[in-house]
């Protein structure tokens, strides 16, 4: 087994032990917080991290799970679970329509992050004037802890929920990272008219890229509607919504794996202590997240995990080249006590 591979499985465990060290509700809710932005920022960080497609608008994907699960369940008495792979459909059918409309007619950087916010603003105004997702009324989820409807008679249960959904997603990712598909999306990031040149499909491997991290995020709005068990249009397809989902990769690292988790780590503890002190001041969190991502922004351009991964690599550089070096040295007296 890989090294990488036991890294993951340590991860995974020190996470499902966190339930046994402490039976603090609020704390437990924290934990859930940041595995669960962990999760949607790492479906944010598939597409735009790894092929640098910007995207500005995910909450569109986040509220289609969101209200897929919900009304499915309100109205039609089917189980969340259900929900969410229908939801995960759905997004991805979306993220296929934008990609085919964005990609289609080469939209790229600004262009394409205005036409994901422009796409999120369309259906949050939908939602709220339709009356079959109850307007601006939004959903009320009924209370029933039954596992088997996605409901929990303690956060335990749903810590243990988002850890399996995040470490799939977080596995997923990996695998892509180092499979042909990761390989071509980090081409086209870097270039995508050399990538293009050198025979990579940069429209396929953008839409694939696309629909995974459409529904990805899906999977994340049907957790939140069923741990909050209450949704509305301005939380599900605000604007805000996909600042959230885009911040903890881009402050960890986007395009990395481990970068979401990272900056996910920072942001919601910080976010809870903002809301402590300035819980008065409206949209302190949202000026502090700004003043840290300018911050990361000036002097971690790369993220955190990106300048640490850059470390390591000049480090090693460094000892192979002062290796060479002495391996050359020793090659020079050899030759010289021989002549001698």
């Amino acid at each position: 087994m890989k090294k990488s591979h036991w890294l993951l499985i340590a991860g995974v465990s020190i996470f499902a032990l966190f339930p046994l060290v402490t039976n603090d509700q609020y704390l437990m809710h924290i934990a859930i917080l940041i595995l669960y932005y962990a999760l949607v920022s790492q479906a944010w960080n598939l597409l735009s991290g790894y092929s640098g497609q910007f995207s500005f608008g995910h909450a569109a994907f986040f509220g289609i799970g969101a209200y897929t699960s919900s009304i499915l369940l309100t109205q039609f008495q089917v189980t969340p679970w259900l929900g969410l792979v229908i939801g995960f459909v759905i997004a991805s059918l979306m993220g296929l329509f934008i990609g085919f409309l964005a990609f289609r007619y080469k939209l790229r950087g600004a262009y394409f992050a205005l036409g994901t916010l422009a796409f999120a603003e369309i259906l949050r105004i939908i939602v709220q004037n339709t009356e079959f997702f109850n307007k601006t009324m939004g959903i009320l989820i009924p209370l029933e802890a039954n596992p088997a409807m996605f409901q929990f008679g303690s956060r335990t249960g749903y810590y243990y929920t988002i850890l399996i959904l995040t470490a799939l997603v977080f596995l997923l990712v990996y695998k892509i990272s180092r499979s042909r598909l990761g390989y071509n999306l980090i081409a086209i990031r870097e270039n995508e008219e050399a990538a293009q040149s050198l025979g990579v499909n940069t429209y396929k491997n953008k839409m694939i890229a696309i629909a995974l991290s459409a529904g990805l995020t899906a999977i994340g709005g049907t957790f939140y509607a069923q741990y909050l068990l209450f949704i509305e249009p301005p939380t599900t397809f605000g604007n805000d919504v996909s600042i959230n989902i885009l911040l903890p990769a881009i402050i960890g690292g986007a395009g990395t794996v481990l970068g979401p988790l990272v900056g996910s780590m920072i942001i919601v503890p910080l976010g809870e202590i903002t809301s402590h002190f300035f819980g008065n001041l409206a949209g302190a969190n949202l000026m502090v997240y700004g003043l840290i991502l300018v911050l990361v922004i000036l002097y971690l351009p790369e993220g955190i995990v990106g300048w640490f991964q850059n470390r390591i690599r000049k480090v090693k550089a460094a000892r192979s080249q002062s290796k060479g070096f002495k391996n050359k040295k020793g090659v020079g007296l050899v030759e010289t006590a021989r002549s001698k």
